[in-house]
Parts: structure tokens; C-alpha cells; sequence
């Protein structure tokens, strides 16, 4: 199974950044085949109707196919403003775009549909970026998405990771598994 992982920040210390890192190694020590993706490597402009009409940039088309050839995702989330970040939005607004003159892509839904998708957040709050989740999850049922009943809010982030960079708390690597197991779970089954 190749599952997708990514964090909905570019920050350097970025606690979602640091969560996908150790997410994306309990995914490979879990024996499926992993991609850990940083947004911040494909050079993706915000979103632009008129931008479009002079051609879908290269990267997104390149992110569009990272995406289609993962049938499962895990997404870490910060919350920004009691939602997601705009760099999230942004990113599917133009996975959900059709290419014009592009047959392999004139189907705004192809990187989307289908898609097996755990979500996770940190936040150095009491909530661990729960409001985000919640504004997040619809987003990704409108894209086809097949999203897991189980998520992870890691609160207090800040102080949730040992110096080496791993999740100190039992309970906290145990959730973010929980997560993991579902996504594996149903993107077997699904695409079996």
C-alpha cells in the first residue's frame, strides 16, 4: 500500500511538519510503502482563475499525480484562526481543478476520488487543532474522499516530542497508530 504523507505547513519548526515525520515512519514501520511530501518543494501559486486560463503550472500537475498514485493519506493539520491553514486549501483547490487541453487531467476529481484519508493535527493548545479538523474533513468528503472515523488532536504539542524528535508520550504514539491503522484498514479494502 503507498500512502501520502503530508503536513499543511512550510514552517521549519513546524509541529505538523515534525508529527508528519514521525507519522510517515510509523506508516513505514506499519510495511507500507511511503511518501513523505513537503508542499513547500512544488512551487504552487495561489489560486487564480485568470492564472488557470493561461495554463495549470507544471507543479501542479506534477502534485497532481503524487497525489493520484497514493490511494491513501494522512494529513497533519495545524489550526490557524480556528480552521485550516490556507496553504491546505490552497493546495486542493488546485488538485480539484481540471486541465484544459490535458485528457489525462480533464477530470478535476481523478487525485481526489476515492482517496483514503487520516487526518491529524498538533497545536500548541488545550485542542490540538481540532477546529481545524473539523472545517478539514468536509473539505475532503466534497473531494470524493473516503475520510477515517478515527483522528488525532495532539494538544500541547510544544512539549510533545523528546529531543530526539519522537512522540514522548505512549498514549499520544498509540492515537497517531490508531489513525494509521484505519487508513491501511480501509485503503486494503477499497483497493484490494
Amino acid at each position: 500500500m503507498k500512502v501520502l504523507v503530508f503536513a499543511g505547513s512550510t514552517r521549519q519548526q513546524s509541529l505538523n511538519r515534525q508529527l508528519a515525520r514521525v507519522t510517515a515512519a510509523m506508516v513505514r514501520a506499519s510495511g507500507a510503502e511511503v511518501t513523505h511530501l513537503e508542499l513547500g518543494d512544488y512551487d504552487v501559486p495561489l489560486y487564480n482563475g485568470d492564472l488557470e486560463t493561461r495554463g495549470t503550472p507544471p507543479d501542479v500537475v506534477r502534485l497532481k499525480q503524487v497525489f493520484f498514485e497514493h490511494p491513501a493519506w494522512i494529513i497533519c493539520t495545524p489550526e490557524y484562526n480556528a480552521s485550516y491553514p490556507a496553504l491546505v486549501k490552497n493546495t486542493f483547490d488546485w488538485l480539484s481543478r481540471p486541465v484544459a487541453n490535458n485528457p489525462e487531467w480533464s477530470d478535476g476529481y481523478k487525485a481526489t476520488r476515492g482517496k483514503v484519508v487520516g487526518v491529524l493535527s498538533a497545536s500548541p493548545g488545550a485542542l490540538g487543532g481540532l477546529r481545524s479538523q473539523s472545517h478539514l474533513v468536509p473539505l475532503l468528503m466534497n473531494l470524493q474522499c473516503w475520510v477515517t472515523p478515527q483522528s488525532f488532536a495532539l494538544g500541547r504539542a510544544g512539549e510533545a516530542f523528546d529531543a530526539a524528535g519522537q512522540l514522548s508520550s505512549d498514549r499520544a504514539r498509540g492515537a497517531v497508530q490508531a489513525v494509521l491503522d484505519q487508513v491501511l484498514f480501509a485503503a486494503q479494502r477499497l483497493n484490494g
